[in-house]
């Protein structure tokens, strides 16, 4: 759907851009990058970064690039649905990446550019735009789950300032942040209406976190301890009690990026397909076919749907930018991408076999032993960013229309 500014722009103008953009990205992306993965873009262990990679970042998030739709005031990249596809697509042309990423371009900073205060805006958006800021997300609780409402962590009132104390679980990156947006408990006397939104600085006394190892053997998640740690009043998104409306909000971007391309999903068409994969485990028959017909039949099957999802999550981004952003929609999409890349990982082991079973030692690739990793890693896909349970619920109260029976 096209918006009026796509509609009211003249195409020659628009191809003033896409020449500005392409003489931009043509002296500025170093060459060495062309095709590499974003390091810089994921709640996992930071890499350093090498000199070129640096200086893609810094040139890239000065430009406003990074966060493109993004209102240029706050330092984003001010560009309309129509530029921005252009700048995709003179990305793609020579290889180029977005090297801005994390939590605060996925969720914090589309959450607070809604409902944020003109402050904290100008101290918080423009650092997010430029990669300079990681933060971190701070709402499952050891006993708040999936029933996030029920979370106690509690942010005492003192005048200038909120005296925090609790827990909060399944912290990504917590060990690498600098800072956290947290879900908190102001009032112990109402459920949903008593949390309000919170911002932490995790260098301040009293935040400790324990890094939580994983079956796959990553170390993403966090332990995250608050004890008698001060957040000034300032730091507080919207009014006490509207919390669990802002969090929300949150959640649906958490998971539009999840399952367009911040998250699993991003992966479906990384690496050799299956189609190769299985070629090279199984072999072909006579007619360059997979040599199994029922394995061939499953894997057109997955890469059917695959395709199809990839194109519905490219219609609803476009729909997204065109209304009021993303819906209860990206429940569905959620749980529709959770299975695909679930699906994905364990047909790789079954083409792949013993050799898709390894864990160190020889007698595999390293792509072997990542395929290991990487199918048990995504056994989280179902769970994290609300359960696939949750998102059923979401479904059928906010889509379907369905009312719990009392």
């Amino acid at each position: 759907m096209a918006t009026a500014a796509d509609l009211d722009r003249p195409a020659d103008a628009l191809e003033e851009f896409r020449s500005q953009a392409r003489a931009w990205l043509e002296v500025n992306f170093p060459p060495a990058l062309k095709g590499k993965e974003n390091p810089m873009a994921t709640v996992e262990g930071p890499t350093e970064p090498s000199a070129d990679e640096a200086a893609w970042k810094k040139a890239f998030g000065e430009k406003g690039w990074g966060v493109p739709g993004w209102p240029a005031q706050y330092g984003g990249g001010g560009l309309d649905r129509a530029q921005i596809r252009v700048l995709g697509e003179e990305m793609a042309r020579i290889g180029a990446w977005n090297p801005i990423g994390g939590m605060g371009v996925m969720m914090f900073g589309p959450t607070l550019l809604e409902y944020g205060s003109e402050a904290q805006k100008n101290e918080h958006i423009p650092a997010i735009a430029k990669g300079e800021v990681r933060w971190c997300q701070g709402y499952s609780e050891p006993g708040a789950g999936s029933d996030l409402a029920s979370l106690q962590m509690f942010a005492e009132d003192k005048g200038d300032h909120y005296l925090v104390n609790g827990q909060k679980t399944w912290t990504s990156g917590g060990q690498w942040a600098d800072k956290c947006f947290a879900l908190v408990r102001t009032d112990k006397s109402k459920k949903h209406e008593g949390i309000s939104f919170l911002l932490i600085d995790m260098t301040s006394p009293g935040v400790e976190v324990k890094p939580i190892k994983m079956i796959s053997g990553a170390s993403p998640f966090c332990e995250t301890f608050f004890t008698d740690v001060k957040v000034p009043k300032e730091n507080l998104v919207g009014r006490e009690g509207e919390g669990w409306t802002i969090g929300k909000r949150l959640l649906q971007h958490e998971r539009q990026n999840l399952s367009g391309g911040g998250g699993a999903v991003s992966r479906l068409f990384a690496g050799t397909s299956m189609s190769a994969l299985a070629k090279q485990y199984r072999g072909a028959d006579e007619q360059g076919r997979i040599d199994d017909s029922d394995l061939r039949m499953r894997i057109v099957r997955h890469e059917m749907d695959s395709r199809a999802f990839a194109l519905t999550l490219r219609r609803a981004a476009l729909e997204s930018k065109s209304n009021q952003g993303p819906s209860a929609a990206t429940s569905i999409m959620k749980n529709v991408g959770a299975r695909i890349t679930q699906d994905r990982a364990e047909l790789s082991i079954e083409i792949m076999g013993m050799n898709g079973l390894g864990w160190e030692g020889e007698g595999f690739t390293e792509a072997e032993l990542s395929q290991t990793r990487t199918w048990l890693w995504g056994k989280a896909v179902s769970i994290y960013g609300g359960s696939s349970e949750i998102q059923n619920n979401v479904i059928a109260k906010r889509i379907l229309g369905m009312l719990d029976h009392q």
